[in-house]
């Protein structure tokens, strides 16, 4: 079982992020300017999925925005 954890936008993610969503993170954290905002870390079936308050989503398979159809859905 692994547990998930939450941070604020922008603060260093803790170190159960796996490294492959970091860059994802990164990359969201960078276009969006207010800086406000929590990311919530969970696990679904052992694959790590990075969520922000508004619905962003960051997975393995990419980023998926609220109103847009990205990659990360594809993992569902």
């Amino acid at each position: 079982m692994q547990l998930g954890t939450r941070w604020a936008l922008g603060a260093q993610p803790p170190v159960s992020v796996p490294p492959e969503l970091r860059e994802q993170i990164v990359a969201v954290e960078a276009r969006r300017g207010d800086g406000a905002g929590h990311w919530t870390l969970t696990w679904l079936e052992g694959r790590p999925i990075a969520e922000l308050d508004d619905g962003t989503r960051v997975t393995l398979a990419g980023v998926a925005e609220p109103g847009t159809e990205g990659d990360a859905d594809e993992d569902w």
